[in-house]
């Protein structure tokens, strides 16, 4: 798949957490074009064409970013804040996905500019529900910015 292709970015460093996202996906038919980064630092170097990265045209943007907060390397909250930051990727839709539901964090994430901030449900059936909710509003109701 070309990086141009691409329409989700998940930025997931729990893998267990991460397949499950892909899975609910994929059973929507969501998850065609769908890159799994691992933590902060990968994902940079994807949006700003750095690293592994180097010479991805990035003017070829997702319809949207699936963003763990709590990860190595880089966090969730610096990642949101270099792209809402940066004129190339400020219009892309991110949405946190993540397990804390820490006050701090929401408002946090909501000052530096995220779309959306769902803490993961516990349970299997309502992680899935929700993953499969969220890919549908992103890729097919919400209309998004040509910025």
């Amino acid at each position: 798949m070309k990086a141009e292709e691409i329409e989700i970015v998940l930025v997931e460093d729990n893998p267990d957490d991460a397949n499950l996202t892909i899975r609910a996906l994929k059973k929507q038919n969501l998850a065609n074009r769908l890159i799994h980064l691992k933590d902060g630092e990968e994902a940079l170097d994807f949006f700003y064409g750095k690293g592994a990265y180097e010479g991805r045209d990035i003017n070829n943007v997702p319809k949207v970013v699936l963003l763990d907060l709590k990860m190595p390397k880089i966090n969730g909250i610096e990642v949101l804040e270099k792209m809402k930051s940066e004129e190339n990727t400020r219009a892309i839709p991110v949405v946190v996905l993540t397990s804390s539901a820490e006050d701090p964090d929401i408002e946090k994430c909501y000052k530096l500019g995220a779309n959306s901030y769902i803490v993961k449900p516990v349970k299997f059936d309502d992680f899935t529900n929700a993953v499969v909710d969220l890919g549908l509003y992103w890729m097919v109701l919400n209309k998004p910015s040509h910025l």
